[in-house]
């Protein structure tokens, strides 16, 4: 447990944006160390207690996700692209099979710390993030089992679809 003190004291001394932050914040009188810690605290006590959790979790999962995908968008690299579409894919996959676990699974203690935690893991920014073994060892051979069939009635939906059809 000290160790992980000593990463956290570590990385409070460096030159990051979130030192940034917390070093325009200290001039409250409130300490950078204690400014950190409640900003971690207080978002996983509303997790934990408050009847607002699914919402926070929501917006965890979405927000900073958003703004790397708009940002990998600018980028030159299609390797960003490719991180951020992976995750929408799983994080949409994450939200259908919500959809009928969250009625059930809600009455579990800490359900949604728990799922902000696999949020958290989809989002994480390394070669083995949750994002990428789910769509890798689940939904893309899903996808290559199925994809003749897909394809076959993707083609015959846009072909009976009427903005499709050109006047004669």
């Amino acid at each position: 447990m000290s160790s992980l003190r000593q990463h956290f004291q570590s990385f409070l001394e460096q030159k990051n944006i979130v030192t940034n932050v917390l070093g325009k914040l200290e001039i409250s009188g409130i300490k950078k160390y204690y400014l950190a810690t409640g900003s971690i605290d207080f978002p996983a006590l509303c997790l934990t207690l408050v009847y607002g959790a699914s919402l926070l979790c929501n917006l965890i999962g979405f927000i900073y996700p958003a703004y790397a995908s708009n940002k990998a968008f600018e980028s030159p690299s299609k390797h960003d692209d490719t991180i951020w579409l992976t995750y929408w894919v799983v994080y949409s996959i994450f939200g259908l099979a919500k959809f009928f676990s969250d009625i059930f699974l809600f009455w579990f203690p800490f359900y949604y710390a728990e799922k902000c935690a696999f949020l958290l893991w989809f989002m994480l920014l390394i070669a083995c993030n949750g994002s990428q073994i789910l769509c890798h060892h689940l939904t893309f051979p899903i996808f290559l089992r199925h994809k003749a069939s897909i394809d076959s009635l993707v083609i015959d939906l846009s072909r009976n679809e009427p903005w499709t059809q050109r006047p004669v």
